[in-house]
């Protein structure tokens, strides 16, 4: 535990009068303001060296647990952590060291980390006792600060409350209700894209999918979120659609910020004058407004009996327990998360399928014997379609969109029996549990949606554990929007592989991941779009 700079102070300065009272020779100034800087210095570069050297290095309970190789003194794992995409590091030592559930690393100046790496250890953190393993307080002012302080980032009570609260909205029954919604946006997507590759000059049928998907994933969350089409297909440069793209585009300055909110207060990082930091400060500005705005319409139109109860606010609003305040951050949440994560699954399901033609060739025939591809569709027909799902499956399992979560010890606690102290960093990486070869088998990292194709294997892909695959984590801190994401995400795919056929542009573009709050290919995903005739 960190000794307070005011004990210190109080230290240096006592010891400066006495000394200078009853012992002059023993003083190192003889002016009291050097000679309590002094000692006050000494005893901060002592506590340093405790903390970053000492303690990790000889004295941590945590230090006879496996650990990687090749720690740095000071900075531990911290130099390739940082160098490579978020959950590669765990991704390779899940595999390669031997342990029963809990790994532990280094991270800058020796900060501990423990990676939970098989079923019985996440089934400890993220069921059983989940409520002891909390989001920590820097990733909570953070990431509230983009995305709200709402359910995803509520602990405790609170979130047992919110989550009760928001339930209705992603009900079983609701989610087969928005259907349409997805399907007709998902169809929007397609003839747009078919309009663009017509209308281009250079007559190019090459296009960046991730940002296609990405307005189309807004779309639809204002639709079924808020009962609002922000029209992002039809106009990619409104003012909604190029604020979210400033937000998580993950460059050097989102990076350097990052690191600093790990390392300084948070007041000190946003003030700095950092370029990032006036991106971010705008870009709030205007979901804030936007929110705000979508709240009074919205309760305009409920108080005129207007409103339906099919969209997520219309829902949070009639349930009487959330304040306006609480209703923008619910919004916050929603729209980021609720439109980029799907964007980015659909980003790796094109990525995989251009890789894996036969499978793609597979999945068209399967869509355009069974749908009607130019009309509507039940959730039925869609999810019927064992093909599809096992694709989608199979791509949510070896690309997860958040690779990787942070947790921590809220006290002294065990994991799998080991001794864990309050306040160490727990590491949840979907990214490493979902491509063990421990959980799934030397073909791991391979893509073969036939591994959910089968008895028993629709919801498990022949894994042996529910925790193999935790791409929407598990238990009551679960992803609430788990179903709605993927019954989204299906249609996408659905209509896009309906009606085309996908290649990357360059047979020999080599994938780069770039990370951030969710990972993505590096500069994009550029493919050449074939219609499929009749």
């Amino acid at each position: 535990m960190a000794i307070p700079k005011r004990a210190f102070l109080l230290s240096a300065f006592a010891i400066t009068f006495f000394s200078a009272r009853y012992a002059p020779q023993a003083t190192l100034f003889r002016s009291y303001f050097w000679n309590i800087t002094t000692l006050f210095s000494i005893q901060q570069f002592a506590q340093l060296g405790w903390q970053i050297i000492v303690f990790p290095l000889f004295f941590s309970p945590l230090r006879h647990l496996p650990q990687p190789p090749n720690n740095h003194l000071i900075i531990g794992q911290f130099k390739r952590i940082y160098k490579e995409p978020s959950g590669q590091p765990q991704r390779d030592w899940i595999d390669t060291i031997p342990n029963d559930g809990v790994l532990y690393y280094r991270w800058l100046f020796n900060e501990s980390r423990v990676l939970i790496t098989n079923p019985k250890a996440l089934a400890e953190v993220l069921v059983q006792r989940n409520y002891e393993f909390v989001k920590p307080e820097r990733l909570r002012t953070g990431l509230g600060r983009l995305l709200g302080v709402g359910i995803l980032l509520a602990e405790g009570d609170e979130h047992k409350r919110q989550r009760k609260l928001l339930m209705p909205a992603f009900s079983f029954r609701h989610v087969k209700d928005l259907y349409p919604i997805f399907w007709n946006k998902s169809k929007e997507m397609t003839s747009r894209i078919s309009e663009t590759i017509k209308s281009s000059p250079e007559a190019s049928s090459v296009i960046e999918i991730r940002g296609w998907a990405s307005r189309a994933t807004l779309d639809i969350i204002g639709l079924a979120g808020c009962g609002q089409d922000f029209d992002a297909l039809a106009d990619p440069e409104n003012e909604l659609n190029q604020t979210y793209k400033s937000i998580f585009s993950s460059g050097r300055g989102a990076q350097l910020v990052q690191l600093f909110l790990n390392m300084l207060p948070f007041w000190l990082v946003v003030a700095l004058p950092l370029k990032r930091n006036d991106e971010i400060g705008k870009a709030i500005h205007t979901i804030k407004s936007t929110a705000r705005n979508l709240i009074a319409d919205k309760r305009a139109k409920l108080e005129k009996g207007e409103a339906g109860q099919i969209d997520i606010l219309s829902v949070a609003m009639q349930s009487g327990g959330f304040t306006d305040e609480d209703l923008v951050n619910q919004l916050m949440t929603f729209l980021a998360a609720g439109h980029e994560t799907t964007a980015s699954a659909m980003s790796w399901a094109v990525y995989l399928l251009c890789k894996n033609p036969s499978a793609q060739t597979k999945l068209r025939a399967e869509l355009r014997k069974e749908l009607d591809l130019n009309g509507a569709i039940t959730s039925t027909e869609i999810d019927c379609l064992p093909y599809l799902n096992a694709v989608l499956n199979e791509a949510l399992r070896l690309f997860p969109p958040v690779p990787l979560t942070i947790r921590e010890a809220a006290h002294d606690t065990t994991i799998q029996g080991n001794f864990i102290p309050a306040s160490t960093t727990i590491i949840i990486c979907p990214w490493a549990i979902n491509t063990s070869t421990h959980l799934w088998g030397p073909d791991a990292r391979d893509f073969k949606p036939e591994r959910w194709l089968g008895a028993g294997r629709a919801n498990t892909g022949g894994a042996e554990s529910n925790f193999a695959i935790t791409t929407f984590l598990h238990g009551p801190r679960s992803c609430i929007g788990k179903d709605f994401a993927k019954a989204e995400f299906a249609c996408l795919v659905a209509a896009l592989f309906g009606k085309f056929e996908v290649a990357l542009e360059d047979e020999n573009w080599v994938l780069e991941i770039q990370g951030g709050i969710t990972a993505r290919p590096k500069g994009g995903l550029r493919v050449r779009m074939t219609e499929v005739e009749g």
